[in-house]
């Protein structure tokens, strides 16, 4: 197993201080914005982007959490059950811009599931969309408003995002397979790349 930090912790804090100027240039306001973070590590880093907001416009914006299990077409229906988690949107979002924050986009079939999931709840006047990591190898026609990093990937290459609120440390990894073989390392079971990384002391 092949592992590359490609982000560091002081790359994604400058990355989401950049993404939260750009948010504040696009939306010139932001009286009628809220963020909302999709389940896991979308939530952190959409409360890091309203903090940073803050800081700038002196001026807070709403922060929530979205879960888009329901809505999701790579469950099984025995498994949403267990899939279920919080959604908490902090805000009438009728009329207003919304930002959705994810940590890796990749096929676009998550974002498709979560806008789905956002316009049951609301009719938002329009629906933005940042990302840490734009990974590539699309399946739907959807792009990012605002990306923090595009990096290349092959498929059989798993990127993920640790984060302290959910990792204990901030960086990016490539997670590559000995031999290129993608089914050494199931792309469904992160937390076992993850474990087996950390004991290896790297």
């Amino acid at each position: 197993m092949s592992v590359k930090i490609v982000m560091n912790a002081e790359d994604i804090r400058r990355t989401l201080a950049r993404i939260a100027h750009e948010i504040i240039e696009r939306n010139k306001s932001t009286e009628n914005l809220v963020i909302v973070g999709l389940h896991t590590r979308g939530v952190p880093l959409a409360r890091r982007l309203a903090d940073s907001i803050e800081k700038y416009e002196k001026t807070g914006v709403p922060v929530g959490m979205l879960d888009f299990s329901l809505y999701r077409d790579d469950l099984d229906p025995t498994e949403i059950k267990t899939a279920l988690q919080r959604t908490e949107i902090p805000s009438d979002i009728n009329g207003k811009s919304v930002v959705l924050i994810d940590d890796v986009l990749y096929t676009g079939r998550t974002i498709r599931a979560a806008m789905d999931a956002l316009i049951d709840i609301g009719r938002p006047l329009s629906i933005q969309l940042a990302v840490l990591v734009d990974r590539g190898h699309r399946e739907m026609p959807i792009r990012a408003d605002y990306v923090g990093k595009n990096i290349p990937s092959a498929r059989h290459e798993n990127i993920e995002v640790h984060l302290v609120e959910t990792d204990g440390v901030d960086e990016v990894v490539i997670i590559s397979p000995p031999n290129n073989k993608s089914s050494v390392i199931p792309q469904e079971k992160p937390e076992e790349v993850r474990r087996s990384y950390h004991e290896a002391g790297k």
